[in-house]
């Protein structure tokens, strides 16, 4: 059983009329809020205990009043006397995030998942006007409302930990005059609408089929297109151009419903709230990978990035210098690298990598042309492959839209044999560094495959020397990243 915190044990026996026998920590979120599942009494409630009175109480306010609205969000049962704990009804353990994991691993989304989606989009309008409708907007925390304070808070947190830290250089007085245009266009329209802040596919939970929501207690008064943003261009989840369009039309469509929209007008403001949403979390990647050194916001970085090249494409050109800023961050060989050099900098980090940790190999693909993958646990050290003098069949049309793990492409490159010479190779120098570093303790190494593209001949290595290492070290966490296809696994 779980330790648990005294107020939240006293909490449930006060409310269930039972000690709890049951008590499981749940995984913790990106604040500092703790959450456990306690069972006891017949009763099974999850339990909340947080570090902001002021917090916990725009949750408990805002859910009893969706509540009363008919929205899925969970029921409030109690709270404790001075307002830092409470409970909750249990929603379950299916999160949305898991339930379409395999379409975000793979960037083929099926057509469960797909419908998924679009159930949870379809539900956004009525979270946004029906939940906006009455509610005391002074309970928001940190602010009642989506302002220009707000969006200062946001644009300097993107220069400062994320744009400064790439060493790109820049003029930081023509930027601020584009940063106040953009502002003043952000800020051009504003409603009675609540702004849920981070919705996303972890804060949406699937009960019977249906999407219900939580941790929305930074939620405010603000813009419905921050949130259809937020949703559709979330980093990770690689949604192919076809499904996002697909997504905005059933949001449009269930949107009609409150409100009448010009659709050629709502895509044009959605774009200025996805390039905002875009900044805001490449600063956040930026500070909690860099800075709080979290792995898995360093990971995502990419992915950030590739959503700001989407965009670009289109220039901004009300915002001409911030358009030529963001081209040139786009276009560095690794801005990713470049910030974690620039951070690493910053603060000292271990002489040493050893510790009790379990040793992670990261095995990556990738393309020459946009540089070597960064090591991000800060080690360095590891190999790189250059896979270019294997026959290359990215120069024959019938294998130019295909990869590294379809089958055609694994026939062209097994059949003459030279990438098994190749790979008998790289494995003999990779197997001896495993074995060196899990007798020392050490946690980290990184092993990295190169081609032209990063397409054929790289994936076909990298994807070969994963398994290689899984099979002959099994205690060994083995990631496996195509850098190029944004495609990553865990053996």
């Amino acid at each position: 059983m779980a330790d648990c915190p005294q107020i939240l044990r006293t909490l449930f026996q006060s409310y269930a009329g039972a000690e709890p026998e049951a008590v499981a920590a749940l995984p913790a979120s990106a604040s500092n809020r703790r959450y456990y599942r306690l069972s006891g009494g017949g009763k099974t409630l999850i339990a909340v205990v947080g570090t902001s009175r002021e917090e916990n109480r725009a949750f408990v306010t805002i859910a009893r009043h969706f509540r009363s609205k008919g929205l899925n969000v969970p029921q409030v049962y109690a709270e404790s006397e001075d307002g830092m704990a409470y409970l909750q009804e249990d929603l379950g353990g299916d999160v949305l995030f898991d339930k379409v994991a395999k379409g975000r691993e793979s960037g083929n989304y099926s057509s469960e998942e797909i419908a998924l989606l679009k159930r949870t989009v379809s539900e956004l309008p009525r979270l946004q006007v029906k939940g906006g409708e009455g509610l005391p907007w002074s309970v928001c925390y940190p602010q009642e409302a989506f302002d220009a304070r707000m969006v200062d808070f946001d644009l300097n947190y993107f220069k400062y930990c994320y744009l400064k830290a790439t060493g790109l250089e820049f003029n930081e007085n023509r930027l601020q005059d584009d940063f106040e245009a953009f502002k003043a266009d952000l800020l051009e329209e504003t409603g009675e609408t609540f702004l849920y802040r981070d919705f996303q596919a972890r804060n949406v939970m699937i009960r019977e089929g249906e999407p219900w929501f939580i941790d929305f207690q930074g939620g405010r008064r603000g813009p419905v297109y921050y949130d259809l943003a937020s949703f559709v261009w979330q980093a990770r989840s690689r949604f192919p151009k076809a499904l996002k369009e697909e997504l905005i039309a059933t949001y449009l469509q269930a949107l009609k419903a409150f409100r009448p929209v010009d659709e050629k007008e709502f895509a044009r403001r959605l774009r200025l709230f996805v390039l905002f949403r875009t900044l805001q979390v490449l600063a956040a990647y930026g500070f909690r990978g860099y800075y709080e050194r979290k792995t898995a916001f360093i990971e995502s970085i990419p992915f950030a990035l590739e959503n700001l090249r989407e965009l670009l494409q289109e220039p901004f050109t009300a915002y001409p210098y911030l358009n030529e800023v963001l081209t040139a961050l786009a276009q560095l060989p690794s801005a990713e690298a470049r910030s974690g050099a620039a951070s690493a900098a910053s603060s000292p980090r271990p002489e040493t990598a050893e510790s009790d940790a379990p040793l992670t190999v990261t095995v990556y693909s990738f393309s020459y042309k946009k540089g070597i993958p960064v090591d991000e646990s800060g080690n360095g050290g590891g190999y790189v492959f250059d896979c270019r003098a294997v026959h290359n069949p990215g120069r024959y049309e019938q294998y130019k839209n295909l990869c590294g793990a379809d089958e055609p492409v694994i026939r062209f490159l097994e059949d003459n044999g030279e990438i098994f010479t190749f790979l008998e190779s790289a494995y003999k120098l990779v197997d001896a560094h495993v074995e060196r570093y899990l007798q020392r303790g050490f946690n980290h190494l990184q092993v990295s495959f190169g081609c032209t593209g990063g397409q054929h001949r790289s994936m076909y290595s990298a994807e070969h020397m994963a398994a290689h290492l899984k099979e002959k070290f099994p205690s060994v966490r083995v990631v496996l990243r195509h850098r190029e296809r944004g495609i990553e696994k865990v053996l």
